[in-house]
């Protein structure tokens, strides 16, 4: 018994899969914060779009 907790201790196999789950979680939480938000990214490309958008309309007309 003592031998098999011992051993579950030392095993590492799962140990870098939950780190990459880790990293990509907390890349996903950088990414969402960043683009959401009036003050974000997010916001601030919308802005950018709806003025490339509003000059097309006005240089067809």
């Amino acid at each position: 018994m003592l031998s098999s907790i011992a051993r579950f201790w030392r095993d590492e196999e799962g140990a870098t899969a939950i780190e990459y789950g880790i990293i990509a979680g907390l890349i996903s939480i950088a990414i969402v914060s960043v683009l959401s938000g009036t003050d974000g990214l997010g916001a601030k490309l919308k802005d950018v779009f709806e003025t490339i958008n509003t000059k097309l309309v006005i240089d067809k007309s």
